[in-house]
């Protein structure tokens, strides 16, 4: 994990991990009143769990709505506060 900067004296309250994935397939909504879903390939993630479905909708340039192709490269970030998180130092 790695902090966060952008406070004045460089640190954060967050614990962060930025993870590389892949949109695996396109998923069509079950009902039309449900949105497309995006299938996200975590490649770091272990074999059972790399796989996560999220609503296919991001905020564009200006805000403008656009959505991910399949094959696209994403980056999954994790944050945390750092009141849950353990230094390593720390672990054992």
């Amino acid at each position: 994990m790695s902090l966060q900067k952008g406070t004045p004296n460089g640190k954060s309250s967050r614990a962060s991990v930025t993870l590389i994935g892949y949109v695996d397939k396109l998923l069509p909504p079950v009902h039309p009143s449900l949105p497309e879903r995006a299938q996200i390939v975590i490649q770091e993630a272990d074999h059972m769990y790399r796989e996560i479905r999220v609503e296919n909708r991001l905020d564009g340039v200006k805000g403008k709505p656009c959505r991910l192709k399949v094959r696209a490269e994403v980056d999954v970030r994790i944050e945390a506060d750092l009141k849950w998180a353990i230094a390593k130092d720390e672990l054992n």
